[in-house]
């Protein structure tokens, strides 16, 4: 989503010409993020205000990967849970009881500001035999000051105390884009994945069998692409540049 359709609550040149695209041609998509901060009606809303049209139900993130995975390893589990409603809603409408009491898992995932006193009842929860779940790694997102500290540095801290390895489910883990193809009822061999970053994206997108597109329009410039032992299908300027393959 961000780097490839938006930037900074702007629509980037060709997204709304390829997202019609899409529809005119009845392709199936989803808008994938790994944002666990809001719900799918959130961010439909947030494209809304960019000049975007995007049903809710055409978006996947990573809190909705979290939560399908964990209803699939544990049906009617329980956990205790760092973040917003984007995280807390996925895991109620999967099943889950969200509980300080024992809980099955601690499930950790961005929020505003993250709370000491919830990051230590975590790690005790941890401690005493939790299993340690996180929807994404990235270690910092943007803000209009700066970096904030993200999920992955928070995990850290609880890793750190507890020894104990958190189970990132979003990308760079293919499982986010295979629980996206079966939301979708799609198959590898048919679809694609366009993304702006080398290390989450496109690593992700190879690793789970996809043809994959990087656009240079958000975190990976040009000159970054050969850096990596891998190489994406193509690079293109933008998502416009990919209109015309639909």
């Amino acid at each position: 989503m961000d780097g490839v359709l938006v930037h900074e609550e702007r629509a980037l040149p060709g997204a709304a010409e390829f997202l019609a695209r899409l529809v005119d041609t009845g392709r199936r998509f989803l808008v994938l993020t790994n944002n666990s901060i809001f719900t799918p009606r959130d961010l439909a809303a947030r494209l809304t205000r960019s000049g975007l049209n995007v049903p809710e139900e055409s978006i996947w993130t990573s809190a909705m990967a979290t939560a399908d995975f964990l209803a699939r390893q544990m049906p009617q589990g329980s956990a205790y849970v760092i973040g917003e409603s984007g995280l807390t809603t996925a895991l109620h409408e999967a099943g889950f009881v969200l509980t300080d009491t024992e809980p099955d898992y601690v499930v950790l995932g961005e929020t505003r500001t993250y709370s000491f006193e919830a990051i230590t009842r975590a790690i005790r929860l941890v401690e005493k035999g939790a299993r340690f779940i996180a929807t994404n790694p990235d270690a910092t997102g943007p803000s209009a000051e700066g970096s904030l500290p993200a999920t992955g540095s928070v995990a850290a801290l609880i890793t750190r105390a507890t020894g104990a390895e958190p189970y990132f489910v979003g990308k760079p883990n293919p499982m986010m884009f295979r629980s996206a193809m079966n939301r979708i009822e799609a198959h590898s061999e048919t679809t694609a994945m366009i993304g702006d970053r080398m290390d989450t994206d496109v690593v992700a997108g190879i690793e789970a069998g996809l043809r994959t597109f990087l656009v240079l329009t958000g975190s990976t410039k040009a000159d970054q692409v050969e850096r990596f032992p891998f190489r994406p299908h193509r690079v293109v300027d933008s998502i416009g540049s990919l209109v015309d393959l639909v």
